[in-house]
């Protein structure tokens, strides 16, 4: 007889039932829904166009008030800028440069003007000098609108002699042991009505309790304060 070989059979192995649930190459399960990722991007961008819409809403906002602030100062001082002088006796020239400064950041309008406050220190019989045109004009000149001597005595002189260059009544602002000191607004050389009612509105302000203080820390007792 021939020569036969004889195949073994070879018996398979039962299949697991876990198999089943898992797809060949991604392992991914049967019968599971996969989850779905949520691109990252999308939301940046959108969060990125919120800011910038904000901040130009924001800019545009702040940049109206900014408008609206200046066409209201710029129509409160319709008629422009002017400044007036007030001399002062060097010992009171500390407070008093205090106050010009208040009034001056707050850009201060009378009559359609915003009137700059400038305060300069000098010797009272000095003023009262040139006032008197005893001597040639240095420090008084047309935008010399006030004055504070150390003296109502000095103020009475100018009152006796020259009286057309008060403008008002001299009311003292402030008093220490070297002398009483009256605010003398002046008229004449040049002081025109609006320098004239500037003179007389810093008076009011020099005498407002906000004021004060600075007269107090410079050893001064006011009339509000005797």
């Amino acid at each position: 007889m021939g020569r036969h070989s004889r195949v073994d059979e070879v018996e398979e192995p039962e299949p697991d039932p876990r198999d089943a649930l898992t797809s060949t190459g991604s392992h991914r399960a049967v019968g599971k829904a996969a989850r779905r990722k949520v691109a990252a991007w999308p939301i940046a961008c959108l969060v990125l166009v919120g800011l910038l819409v904000a901040g130009w809403f924001g800019w545009n906002w702040a940049d109206g008030i900014l408008s609206n602030r200046a066409e209201a100062q710029a129509a409160e001082c319709g008629e422009g800028d002017t400044s007036i002088r007030v001399l002062t006796a060097p010992s009171v020239t500390k407070p008093v440069s205090s106050a010009a400064r208040q009034w001056n950041e707050a850009r201060t309008v009378v009559h359609g003007h915003c009137v700059r406050i400038d305060v300069q220190a000098v010797r009272s019989d000095r003023v009262l000098d040139e006032l008197l045109g005893d001597t040639d004009q240095t420090y008084v000149d047309d935008t010399t609108a006030a004055w504070l001597p150390e003296s109502l005595t000095v103020a009475g002189q100018l009152a006796s002699q020259r009286p057309e260059l008060i403008g008002s009544q001299p009311e003292s602002i402030a008093e220490a042991p070297s002398g009483d000191y009256p605010y003398v607004a002046l008229a004449g050389n040049g002081v025109d009505s609006v320098k004239q009612r500037a003179a007389q509105s810093f008076r009011a302000f020099l005498l407002a309790p906000a004021q004060r203080d600075a007269f107090d820390d410079a050893g001064f007792s006011t009339p509000a304060r005797r």
